[in-house]
């Protein structure tokens, strides 16, 4: 169940190249974001939001590994599927709770984000990943 979750969908050569300039730009712009927290972080600052309930620090951990480890397996390819699950649960999560009584400009950057993902867990990685390669 798992490989058929993982294999990528066989697309027409236009969407690959499609998808994986979809893939590898919003995963770049994500690592900066993921980059930014993971260097406070391991500077000391262990403050951030805790908007599910569950502790600052753990919130940010878990913030940090879908925003920068997340990105660089789906830059890869690797995974892609289940490494945009928490990226896409991540995005929602700051849309929704941790932007919820802001103004609806506060939320599109998050949003901005939530949309390719989904695109990309529909459509798989494409021809151009590890994921391709390891599930011929």
């Amino acid at each position: 169940m798992l490989k058929r979750f993982l294999k990528p969908i066989k697309l027409p050569a236009s969407a690959d190249w499609a998808v994986l300039i979809l893939r590898v730009g919003v995963s770049c712009l994500m690592l900066t974001h993921g980059y930014a927290k993971l260097t406070t972080f391991l500077g000391g600052d262990h403050s951030f939001a805790d908007p599910i309930g569950i502790g600052e620090e753990l919130s940010y951990v878990l913030t940090i590994c879908a925003e920068f480890g997340c990105s660089i397996l789906i830059i890869l390819g690797l995974g892609t599927r289940a490494a945009l699950i928490p990226l896409i649960i991540t995005m929602v999560v700051v849309a929704t709770v941790v932007h919820a009584k802001d103004p609806f400009d506060m939320k599109e950057h998050a949003l901005l984000y939530v949309f390719p993902y989904i695109a990309l867990f529909l459509t798989g990685p494409g021809r151009f990943s590890v994921d391709a390669k390891l599930y011929r």
